[in-house]
């Protein structure tokens, strides 16, 4: 209608142009002349160029056009069509015989030139502008405010702010050109809480339990932080749905909601909800028969189903046995079929037979033809080589389609680290019945995957600078190709890593390299490492003496194998590692000989399972155990040296004049260093990392831990290396002695393990978890902890119920570019080894943890 009045009133506009310009020919309202275009000229202030707006029209120089006609009327349409003028007007400039000249008014729409957002806090105005497209430059017209309003007022709704207002307005930018600011005022109000939820007709379950079945709306009720009070009226919908699945869950098919009225309340800004419910009666399964199953027998799926005869009606897991929706590889019929190459299979169940409270059921199975994957994709890998995510595919062209197969892909790219895992989708295409395939092309986000630590603080009585580089997705058979360098060598999956740290009394140099795919071809990781470390004796009051010196270098190689039995979430590792520890004149409580050296070559075997979820930042689901041995060589068994009777060799015994008198006695340094020449002993390490998600993406994270240093020869002894330190926030700092940091919140740093370590720990944790994002650029949850744990001088000490125990809550903060940060409040409530008080409240911050 609108095109309609806008021809009418331009046609009317044009004639009286033509009467103005030949007064002399009269045409009449009803008839039209036919002219030769001869030219078009467009005015107004435009930053298009003229050609540019004339062949969007539509219109060329020489073409016959009808004055008033469809041609003049079909190129304002066009123009219009675009979005990109608020104003157009059409005019003749001249006759001159058979050729028209016209003239085209036109009024561009304005620019966004600025943004401003107020009633919200900044931290959210930037994901409001990115969401809206509000880009400088933008056209700003009707559609895009309206649906800009419509965008965040649904966006504050959804979150319980029913009564969100958004009012935009458009103010003249003076200092450019057709451009405006837009300024956006939100009043989000309160947030409408439901103060009531009252259930009519229920006599089978109460309103308590009537209202725990309603997932997403809530009662006020001050104690309950984890899941606030707020109506959203899709979530509503589907609670509704919810208290039905209750009913069918205990046997009432028939029940259904009667009514259920929402009561506004102004004045607290609360709503009241009335549900009336017919709840039926309780029903029980009968015979279940299965019909067009020819690929299983009619006992292994009765055996998958799970359902008897006599059985309470359940339609909830009725359904979810024949099709668990909540679980891509749920333990289903549905994904038996499919998991068996049966894309195509449809399985429904039909009730056939209602007799007194009774239900007969027929699951009826169309199998279909059996599907193979076609042509096999990636996108979105724009820094990460083709090579290194195809490796990882279980779905191959020609293979019979597997949707665990898929899942299980998701799973692998997302462990990689270099792709965002919440994005990772699998989009069916080309979907055949008649050929039988089906192409897959797997969509992927990429984020960032090298990281940088770049930190100072003080410990030890001294400033302690770290600089540490991580390059996760290196490449570095490129790394003498100039042309590659953006700004590194990326895309080849390996990962690099350096790492320096120092202060006045110490430095550690370190540099590892590690290849996933040795010779590219099977999962076969091979690592190596090299690390120096060299620590001055510090006495206190800043002051270091540099005459006195304690140096480490290390060098380690390590292979890894990814298993196919048990199952392929099995690792078998191995390393070999040396360690040269040179004392110069280092005198500690840690070693009775402060001159020497000691030599540490050692064998490390290991082998874990690890299929935890999808996100190795958050998972969700799975589990990780791992039980790993390193051991040396037992150098007593042939070096022929009597450890027992050193004390007594003339070697290892100093001689001390009193009055005259000379007397031997055994040499304590010197005897050490001929024990500890080559160290000796064997570690046993055991842990079990378990994720389980309780509701939502509500997660408990159950973690157990084990260590046990050993020695082969008890005379020899314990070697003073290697050892655990427990307690604090699990960072070594700086480990010059080879031991190992565990961490147990509510402690002080390494304050539950004796001065010189220990020998036997053991940890147990419980962690509840919860996502405030899971975004690309930054993924942040908050956590609650409950920990106990304690170590251990010697075996015959041990005692895995006497611990020490702590709780707390904390936050983790997980950037590509920095890694994972993070801080807990952790209260000890026992006290520490030697105390008599409980340890009360520790902060710790985490830097570069594990997750």
């Amino acid at each position: 209608m609108l095109d309609k009045s806008i021809k009418l009133f331009l046609t009317v506009l044009v004639l009286g142009n033509i009467f103005q310009a030949k007064a002399q020919e009269r045409l009449p309202f009803n008839e039209g002349r036919q002219y030769i275009l001869a030219d078009v000229k467009v005015i107004g202030k435009i930053s298009y160029n003229e050609q540019t707006v004339v062949t969007f029209a539509g219109l060329q120089k020489g073409q016959k056009i009808t004055v008033p006609g469809e041609e003049i009327s079909a190129a304002i349409k066009k123009l219009w069509k675009l979005g990109l003028f608020s104003e157009i007007d059409t005019y003749v400039n001249r006759i001159n015989g058979d050729s028209i000249y016209i003239d085209m008014q036109i009024s561009e729409l304005p620019k966004l030139s600025e943004v401003k957002i107020q009633g919200v806090k900044k931290s959210k105005v930037e994901g409001l502008i990115k969401d809206n497209g509000l880009t400088k430059g933008k056209i700003v017209n009707e559609n895009l405010i309206t649906t800009t309003k419509n965008y965040i007022e649904n966006k504050y709704k959804k979150d319980g702010f029913f009564n969100t207002k958004v009012a935009i307005n458009t103010i003249p930018d003076t200092t450019a050109g057709n451009e405006v600011k837009m300024v956006v005022n939100i009043d989000k109000g309160s947030k409408v809480k439901v103060s009531s939820i009252v259930f009519e007709g229920n006599e089978k379950f109460s309103d308590a339990k009537l209202r725990g079945a309603m997932k997403n709306t809530k009662r006020k009720f001050p104690l309950r932080f984890w899941k606030g009070s707020k109506y959203i009226k899709e979530k509503y919908t589907e609670d509704l749905t919810g208290i039905i699945n209750k009913y069918k869950e205990k046997g009432y098919r028939d029940a259904r909601i009667v009514s259920d009225s929402i009561a506004y309340k102004e004045k607290n800004n609360t709503i009241a909800i009335k549900i009336k419910v017919e709840e039926g009666n309780k029903y029980y399964f009968g015979n279940i028969k299965f019909l067009g199953n020819t690929i299983y027998s009619d006992q292994g799926l009765n055996s998958m189903l799970g359902i008897k005869k006599g059985d309470v009606y359940n339609g909830v897991l009725l359904e979810k046995r024949i099709a668990d929706k909540t679980k891509p590889d749920g333990d289903d019929i549905t994904n038996l079929y499919q998991n068996n190459g049966y894309l195509f299979s449809t399985i429904n169940a039909v009730e056939v037979r209602t007799a007194n409270d009774t239900i007969d059921f027929e699951i009826r199975i169309m199998e279909g033809p059996m599907a193979y994957f076609n042509k096999i994709s990636v996108v979105g890998n724009d820094k990460t080589n083709d090579k290194v995510i195809y490796r990882e595919l279980r779905t191959k062209p020609g293979q019979k389609y597997s949707k665990e197969q898929l899942v299980r892909t998701v799973r692998e790219i997302g462990q990689l680290g270099f792709f965002d895992p919440e994005a990772i989708e699998p989009k069916f295409l080309n979907v055949d019945p008649a050929a039988g395939t089906v192409d897959i092309e797997y969509h992927l986000v990429e984020k960032g995957s090298s990281q940088i630590e770049l930190q100072g603080g003080y410990g030890g009585g001294g400033f302690i600078g770290t600089l540490g580089l991580s390059f996760n997705n290196f490449s570095i058979k490129n790394i003498f190709n100039k042309d590659a360098y953006k700004p590194l060598p990326m895309g080849d999956g390996q990962k690099l890593a350096l790492r320096l740290q120092g202060s006045s009394y110490f430095q550690t140099y370190s540099l590892s390299f590690t290849e996933p795919w040795l010779g590219g071809r099977k999962p076969i990781q091979f690592s190596t490492s090299l690390s120096h470390s060299k620590q001055f004796l510090y006495s206190g009051n800043n002051d270091v003496d540099r005459s006195k010196s304690f140096n480490i270098t290390s060098l380690s190689v390590g292979y890894a194998k990814r298993l196919n039995v048990p199952d392929d979430y099995f690792t078998l590792s191995q390393a070999v590692s040396f360690q040269y520890y040179d004392l110069n004149n280092y005198n500690t409580n840690l070693f009775t000989f402060g001159d020497g050296s000691s030599r540490n070559l050692a064998y490390t075997i290991g082998i874990s399972r690890n299929n935890k979820g999808l996100n190795p930042i958050f998972p969700m689901y799975g589990s990780e155990f791992s039980l790993t041995g390193k051991f040396t060589l037992p150098y007593s068994l042939f070096n022929g040296v009597d450890y027992e009777n050193l004390k007594n060799r003339e070697e290892y015994q100093k001689e001390t004049n009193t009055n005259g008198v000379i007397t031997r006695t055994p040499d304590a340094s010197k005897i050490d260093q001929e024990r500890f020449k080559w160290l000796e002993y064997y570690k046993i390490k055991f842990k079990a990392d378990n994720y389980t998600k309780v509701y939502g993406k509500l997660v408990l994270r159950s973690l157990a831990e084990f260590g046990f240093l050993g020695a082969y020869n008890s005379e020899r002894g314990l070697v003073p290396f290697e050892r655990f330190f427990l307690g604090g926030d699990g960072l070594a700092n700086y480990s010059l002695d080879g031991r190992e940091v565990i961490q147990l919140r509510g402690y002080p740093n390494q304050s539950l393990s004796s001065q010189d370590g220990s020998t036997v720990y053991n940890k147990f944790s419980l962690e509840l978890r919860y996502p405030i994002t899971l975004a690309n650029t930054a993924s942040i949850y908050a956590l609650t902890f409950l920990e106990g744990g304690a170590a251990y001088n010697n075996f015959k000490e041990y005692n895995p119920f006497q611990l020490q125990r702590s709780a707390g809550f904390g936050l983790r903060v997980f950037m590509p570019a920095f890694g994972l940060l993070g801080i807990d409040f952790g209260h000890g409530f026992d006290p520490v080894p030697g105390g008599t008080q409980k340890n009360g409240w520790e902060t710790h911050f985490i830097i570069g943890q594990q997750f």
